[in-house]
C-alpha cells in the first residue's frame, strides 16, 4: 500500500509514563466528557477490536479475522469508536479516548501514514470540529 501523507492533527495525543500514571490523581490527565477505552487483541480463534463508553458501562467488541495485525485492531478499534461519534449526535464538548497501545497513538501522530491510520486520523479530524478530542496512552494492568 502507498503510504499517505497528513500534517495536520485537530485532536491531542497526551503519552505518560506508565509511573504518571500510578502516582496518583494529581498527576493524572483530567480525561473528561465522553471517556471511551479501546483495545485489540489476538486470541487463538483471531483479532478483536473492543470498545467501552465508561460512564454508560456500553461496551462493543469486532471480530476482525485471523489476519489482521495487532496494530491494524488497535487503529480499527479507534475508527470504530469515531464513526459511532459520527452517527449519533452527542453534545458533550470533550471526548477522551483512552488507548493501551503506543505504537498505534504514535501513528496518528505520524505524518506519514498508513491507509488505515490515514482514514482514523481524517474521521478523528472530522469529530475534531464538533468536539474537543483527546487520545490518552493508558497502561496496561495499571488500575486505570
Amino acid at each position: 500500500m502507498r503510504p499517505v501523507f497528513n500534517l495536520e492533527s485537530k485532536y491531542r495525543v497526551t503519552m505518560l509514563t506508565r509511573e504518571e500514571w500510578t502516582r496518583g490523581p494529581g498527576t493524572r490527565p483530567v480525561v473528561k466528557g465522553l471517556v471511551w477505552f479501546t483495545n485489540g487483541s489476538r486470541m487463538a480463534e483471531g483479532t478483536r477490536a473492543g470498545v467501552f463508553l465508561a460512564v454508560f458501562r456500553k461496551k462493543a467488541s469486532i471480530s476482525l479475522g485471523k489476519n489482521a495485525a495487532v496494530f491494524q485492531v488497535e487503529v480499527y478499534a479507534i475508527l470504530a469508536f469515531v464513526y459511532k461519534i459520527q452517527t449519533q449526535d452527542r453534545l458533550e464538548k470533550y471526548v477522551s479516548i483512552c488507548c493501551d497501545s503506543q505504537v498505534a497513538l504514535k501513528a496518528l501522530q505520524a505524518a506519514k501514514l498508513s491507509p488505515l491510520v490515514h482514514q482514523c486520523q481524517k474521521a478523528l479530524n472530522d469529530i475534531s470540529t464538533q468536539h474537543t478530542v483527546g487520545l490518552y496512552w493508558v497502561p496496561r494492568h495499571a488500575g486505570v
